[in-house]
């Protein structure tokens, strides 16, 4: 009776929060809120007295109705340690006696939503809403109409002109090709069609969800188009949830879909739209905005979008981000750029389990299970190799280019050097590859970098200049150095041409970064190139940035490419190999009106981390750079070249003595103060507010540490904060900045989180109904007991049979979840985050 009690209690409050109400039948009215009309009725509820598995006459658990008062959703309660799927057959016969449509099926730990119009029940999270469910009655999914759309290569131009075709520019087929371009009108290529295609193919066969694995620069924006308006038009889809996984690409996305869409269906960028997205066809967001806080359930009901498109899947749903995918019902297709095969002659099976790469694969693996891909297979692929055959891509020229430090960073021992300790005494200390730029700084490695880049770069064909470039650093402050080195460089080697803007810096502190971005795309970042009047180039060359311009960005005159950082991520490095692959036409008319015409036949990526071959052993380098290598000791042996192995050591002072004082459960008085003075402060300060209202978090965070952080006025920390709000757990200063501006209503303790932590592995992974409790139980141990974790990791598991937290019967009746959920932690869970 107890357990049926607390399944009652759950189901009741899921409702509650989802805005259902339940209905006084004495008083002929809904006990709801003026602003909502929404229902709830319990057929015969007396006829349930303390058992509502067992009702004498089969009654509907609960009768969920829509705003006229019409049943609308039967939802099926059981016992919390029965499958809710157990209610399936019992519930479908009370869904059709009742003419509704949707099934919800719960046990209180276990939730399933069921579309009796459109396949098998799906596990949910959160409980759908009536709008939501209103809205979804509209929706009618039918495979067959989906694959048989007739899809050809004007798809996407009859919606931006239907009658393009009439044009006589169109008809005369010299002028048709720069008909099409100047109008801006898509025509799909041939890999694109048959990628649309594939997807109708295997919608035909029953499936759901889809992954295409295509080349950077291969146009999968356009694609999405085509596919959304496939969707919306055979009525597969209502409305579509596209997401992205940088701002950047929020608004790049948004005016593709304007320009593409836009004559027949509304794309909208949510948190432009916040109060109207209901009335968009198309709906625009970062993966980062919704999975923040968990938002998306606040913000969306499970039945809100029919199709959800995730770009570059490998990234948007990596991680417990993939928790935001899977809560939304519906059809699913996912972009990536990165193959499944991209480790070349490596064995997967000889890595260590903290090496990145091993990490990045299962990352990996995971995306092609998420879309029903687990042999490796996606619905379909087109590869770089084959953009180049097909004559739509461009292949780089690979260029090695190690220091002797870079070398000795990339190999096990390390690069090992003598410093000085606090004591005066000097020790040996081995930094490796990921230390570069972190824990030392060596201004001679960075001028070697810089001037062999100078001195090998492709030069523009028409100008002769340095070709336009990217340089991607460690670090903010690393960007910086590089951009300061290179204009000292430029305004040596030329004098005249430039005012300290040959390089610029392209990072997330910078003010209007993005807008610099889009302006070196358009060739007037600091206006227009001295070297050669006229000519409509870039007068700034190169970009140095550290994570901006990768994923998504499109400038197709870039020439060379450099990797003066370290890459772990496939991602990163496929996404910033492919800047360069995109086929361009430099262009130029003389003054004598004689017209100039060079195609980019190749780019060209500066390697100095040799990055290549972290990713294919015995990486085959088309050059090797001759670069000086460390300059030898007296005596010593081997070449002399310039000395580049000095270097600064970041060793900031250590505290000498600590002295703790407790303070009680209340705080400090001018802690309680503490959350009210800053939100005041804070919401003035114009740099900080807009850095939010941008959703430029990293920026925000570093503009209020800047400012804030124990200086006078609020002597500001994020151990202050906790104490001031009581919270037993840590804080992050994004998590701060969200609370102070309203983004969220205040911040959630310890057992909230972890609840929601056990949410997102339910809805990916999707257990059994029986091992949820124990699963729950054992995912809140992991994280939140240090103990526990040695317990698990060192498998000394006897120690459970005094362990209070969880038993021994408990660790028993796991099964093989036992392994999965400390691989889930460990992966995509910060434990530090739990600890006060």
């Amino acid at each position: 009776m107890q357990k049926e009690a607390k399944a009652r209690i759950k189901i009741n409050k899921l409702l509650e929060e989802a805005g259902w109400q339940f209905f006084d039948d004495e008083k002929k009215q809904s006990n709801i809120s003026l602003e909502s009309n929404v229902k709830i009725t319990q057929k015969d509820i007396d006829a349930f007295g303390e058992d509502f598995e067992t009702t004498k006459n089969g009654f509907i658990d609960f009768l969920l109705l829509d705003e006229k008062g019409f049943p609308l959703v039967i939802l099926e309660a059981k016992k919390g340690e029965k499958d809710p799927l157990d209610g399936k057959e019992q519930a479908r016969r009370y869904a059709k006696n009742e003419n509704a449509r949707f099934v919800i099926l719960s046990n209180g730990n276990l939730h399933y939503f069921w579309d009796l119009e459109r396949g098998n029940p799906e596990i949910i999270t959160e409980f759908p809403t009536q709008e939501s469910l209103t809205h979804r009655l509209d929706f009618k999914p039918d495979n067959k109409r989906l694959a048989d759309e007739e899809v050809n290569d004007d798809y996407i131009a009859f919606t931006q002109n239907p009658n393009f075709k009439d044009d006589p520019r169109y008809q005369n087929e010299e002028t048709r090709v720069k008909y099409l371009w100047d109008e801006g009108l898509r025509i799909l290529r041939p890999y694109q069609l048959k990628s649309i295609h594939a997807l109708q193919k295997s919608a035909e066969s029953g499936n759901d969800r889809f992954l295409f694995e295509m080349a950077t620069g291969t146009g999968k924006t356009l694609i999405s188009a085509a596919i959304i308006k496939l969707f919306l038009r055979t009525g597969n889809a209502k409305r579509i949830l596209f997401l992205v996984d940088r701002l950047e690409l929020e608004d790049q996305a948004q005016k593709n879909f304007v320009q593409y869409l836009s004559n027949d269906f509304h794309p909208v960028i949510y948190k432009q739209n916040r109060d109207d997205w209901k009335k968009a066809d198309i709906v625009v967001t970062t993966v980062q905005s919704l999975s923040a806080q968990d938002k998306y359930k606040k913000l969306f009901s499970p039945t809100d979008f029919d199709l959800v498109i995730a770009d570059e899947s490998h990234r948007a749903i990596g991680g417990n981000s993939r928790a935001v995918f899977e809560y939304f019902i519906g059809y699913k297709l996912g972009l990536t750029a990165t193959p499944k095969d991209y480790l070349k002659n490596v064995d997967p099976q000889k890595l260590s389990a903290k090496d990145p790469r091993a990490w990045e694969r299962r990352q990996l693996l995971d995306t092609y299970t998420t879309f029903g891909c687990p042999n490796g297979d996606p619905t379909f692929r087109y590869s770089l190799l084959d953009g180049v055959q097909d004559g739509y891509l461009i292949n780089p020229i690979v260029a090695d280019a190690r220091t002797d430090i870079t070398a000795e960073l990339l190999s096990e021992k390390g690069y090992a050097v003598m410093v000085e300790n606090e004591e005066g005494e000097e020790t040996e200390e081995t930094f490796f590859q990921r230390d570069f730029e972190r824990k030392f700084f060596s201004e001679k490695t960075n001028r070697v970098f810089c001037q062999t880049f100078l001195e090998n770069a492709l030069k523009d064909p028409i100008s002769g200049e340095i070709g336009k470039s990217i340089i991607f650093c460690v670090s903010q402050k690393h960007a910086s150095k590089v951009t300061q080195m290179l204009n000292k460089m430029a305004s040596q080697l030329w004098p005249d041409k430039y005012s300290s803007d040959f390089a610029m810096q392209i990072t997330s502190n910078i003010t209007d970064s993005q807008q610099f971005t889009i302006n070196f795309a358009n060739n007037n970042l600091n206006g227009h190139t001295k070297f050669l009047e006229n000519y409509k180039s870039s007068k700034t060359r190169i970009c140095v940035t550290v994570g901006m311009m990768t994923t998504g960005y499109d400038c197709q005159d870039i020439l060379n490419l450099a990797f003066m950082r370290p890459i772990f991520s496939p991602t990163d490095f496929i996404q910033i190999k492919g800047r360069g692959t995109r086929k361009f036409v430099f262009e130029y008319t003389d003054e004598y009106n004689e017209k100039h015409r060079h195609k980019k036949e190749n780019f060209k990526l500066f390697d100095f981390f040799a990055n290549c071959e972290y990713f294919e052993e015995k990486f085959d380098y088309d050059e090797i750079l001759k670069l000086p290598v460390k300059q030898k000791g007296a005596g010593g042996e081997g070449p002399v070249g310039v000395d580049i192995d000095e270097i600064e050591v970041f060793d900031p002072d250590k505290v000498k003595t600590l002295t703790e004082k407790p303070v009680g459960i209340e705080g400090m008085k001018v802690d309680r103060k503490l959350f009210e003075k800053a939100c005041e402060e804070l919401q003035q300060d114009e740099e900080v507010k807009t850095a939010v209202e941008r959703e430029q978090w990293d920026k925000a965070v570093h503009i209020v540490r800047g400012k804030y952080e124990d200086k006078p006025k609020l002597f500001l920390n994020l151990e202050k904060i906790r104490k001031s709000e009581n919270l037993d757990r840590r804080l992050s200063w994004r998590e701060f900045l969200e609370r102070i501006f309203g983004f969220i209503d205040g911040f959630k303790d310890k057992n909230e989180l972890l609840e929601e932590e056990c949410e997102k592995f339910i809805s990916i992974y999707k257990p059994e109904s029986k091992y949820v409790p124990y699963i729950k139980n054992y995912l809140k141990a992991y994280v939140s007991d240090e103990k526990f974790r040695e317990i698990i990791n060192n498998k000394h598991f006897a120690e459970l049979n005094v362990y209070a937290g969880f038993t021994m019967s408990e660790f028993k009746a796991l099964n093989g979840w036992r392994e999965t959920v400390p691989e889930y932690v460990k992966d995509y869970v910060p434990v530090n985050a739990y600890m006060k």
